[in-house]
């Protein structure tokens, strides 16, 4: 398994965003920008959510993303985030294999 996802799995944060990002509608207010489902969650809503500043909030949604967990998506001057669900499900896939 690739260091950046074991990195990104070792977050209780991090690991709090993904679960939040299953079920965008349940977790986050609508937004004015963005589809929660199709263009994902701004990252301003999961910093306000995390209880975090923006910058702190970004590093850990760039970990995320560099894992490939994430994905991002600019819509005007915010970036959007949602879960890349075949890529967690080959991570899942490997740790079960590994295991």
């Amino acid at each position: 398994m690739e260091v950046e996802v074991l990195k990104a799995l070792a977050s209780e944060r991090r690991l709090r965003i993904l679960e939040w990002l299953r079920d965008p509608v349940a977790h986050f207010p609508p937004q004015v920008d963005g589809d929660l489902l199709t263009d994902g969650v701004c990252g301003v809503l999961i910093a306000r959510k995390l209880e975090v500043s923006q910058p702190t909030a970004g590093e850990h949604l760039k970990v995320l993303t560099a894992a490939g967990l994430l994905r991002a998506k600019r819509i005007k001057q915010w970036v959007f985030y949602r879960r890349d669900e075949d890529r967690i499900r080959e991570i899942k896939q490997t740790l079960h294999d590994d295991w």
